[in-house]
């Protein structure tokens, strides 16, 4: 599972790192972004080119009769979203990348919930597998809501003993493919854990435990845990 992660590299190495180009956005770091927060993607444009967009996170599908349940699609399982009818669409048409530079997770010791920050060793930015779908209210006519699943799947051995799943990270060289592969077959066999050997587990403040705090002082660490 993915619940919480942070966006807080600039937005230079973000630029860089996914070669886009434009306007950048004027949008401060965050460091707790939670469910149906808005949250930057990349995706494909109509003319094939990419483009930077934001999403609520927390998938509403186009058939939903209103927006409350997109709250509990933070994530799809790489295993069925082939088959399930809120992903199977999105994830033959509509994938995307979204931007992240670290994400937690939770592991019970004793009676607390203690945070770990996973992020790669260099603290660098990297892009989650992630799915788009673009919902109307019925009959209202009112504005469309573009929201966003973070894909998981099972998790690697390091991070196993704190939650048996994670986020796909995907590799930079499959960005391309993730957004573009026209065969389903193809663009599942990218979701994958990521390599062990690429990414560092911090024991972090249990401040990031509630939504109201989004600073720098939520990724601190306590001590490396590997």
């Amino acid at each position: 599972m993915c619940g919480r992660f942070k966006r807080s590299v600039t937005w230079a190495e973000y630029y860089a790192y996914l070669a886009l180009t434009g306007a950048v956005p004027n949008a401060p770091p965050r460091y707790n972004v939670a469910p149906t927060d808005p949250v930057y993607a990349v995706r494909r444009a109509s003319a094939g080119s990419p483009e930077l967009v934001t999403l609520r996170w927390g998938l509403i599908p186009a058939w939903a009769k209103d927006a409350k349940g997109g709250a509990m699609m933070i994530n799809a399982r790489a295993d069925t979203i082939a088959e399930k009818p809120a992903y199977c669409e999105a994830f033959v048409q509509r994938r995307c990348l979204i931007l992240a530079d670290g994400f937690y997770e939770w592991k019970l010791e004793g009676k607390i919930k203690q945070p770990y920050l996973i992020a790669r060793h260099d603290g660098g930015p990297f892009a989650f597998a992630g799915l788009w779908e673009r919902w109307r209210p019925p009959g209202s006519g009112g504005e469309p809501i573009e929201s966003c699943t973070i894909v998981t799947t099972d998790a690697n051995a390091l991070l196993r003993p704190i939650h048996e799943r994670m986020p796909v990270i995907l590799d930079r060289a499959d960005h391309d493919a993730w957004l573009g592969a026209a065969d389903p077959v193809a663009a599942k066999a990218l979701l994958r854990a990521y390599p062990d050997a690429e990414i560092a587990v911090t024991r972090v403040s249990t401040r990031v435990n509630s939504v109201r705090n989004d600073d720098a002082a939520c990724a601190e660490p306590e001590r490396m845990l590997l």
